[in-house]
């Protein structure tokens, strides 16, 4: 497995070893062994997946005390502009962001850390993601801030009138 460092040294980027032959791929999508000492000992709980359009953006989404959630995301088909906020306000990276693209071609995972807000766009015709969580998930606690919020100033990849969002994360609040 190879970790390339981001702008942010908490959050990191891992490609995993891939082997292929005249009879596809393969390579393993997690190992505890292999990942844990890069992701500090973090016991993740829990799979989630998504299945999205083009055009649908989820989140920017987080949990707060006592169930921060840390992620291990990995898209499964298609492509995305995965997206993760550092929201630690004592952090020297407080409102920075993190922009990759993980796709099925990459096979790139991105890890992150509690004390960011996390959010995806598509940008294939569909997408399937897959991410491992570190806590469960809390309604009491579930927040989110809205994907445009000027302190943020996320490049996203595609148009806002293409971008498609949930009730909810239409209505999230911007960061104070």
């Amino acid at each position: 497995m190879k970790i390339l460092k981001t702008d942010i040294p908490d959050v990191l980027l891992l490609r995993p070893h891939i082997h292929k032959d005249q009879r596809g791929s393969f390579f393993e999508s997690f190992n505890k062994q292999k990942y844990i000492p890069y992701l500090n000992d973090i016991d993740f709980i829990q799979d989630n997946e998504s299945v999205s359009s083009y055009g649908v953006l989820r989140g920017l989404h987080f949990q707060k005390f006592p169930y921060e959630q840390a992620k291990l995301v990995r898209v499964v088909k298609g492509k995305i502009q995965d997206v993760a906020i550092d929201i630690r306000q004592n952090s020297l990276t407080f409102k920075k962001y993190i922009s990759v693209e993980l796709s099925d071609k990459n096979n790139y995972q991105l890890f992150i850390p509690k004390g960011f807000a996390h959010g995806f766009l598509v940008l294939s015709k569909e997408a399937i993601v897959s991410y491992k969580v570190d806590s469960k998930y809390s309604l009491q606690v579930d927040c989110g801030y809205k994907y445009d919020d000027p302190s943020f100033n996320i490049k996203w990849l595609i148009d806002k009138k293409e971008i498609i969002l949930s009730d909810k994360d239409q209505n999230l609040p911007h960061i104070k």
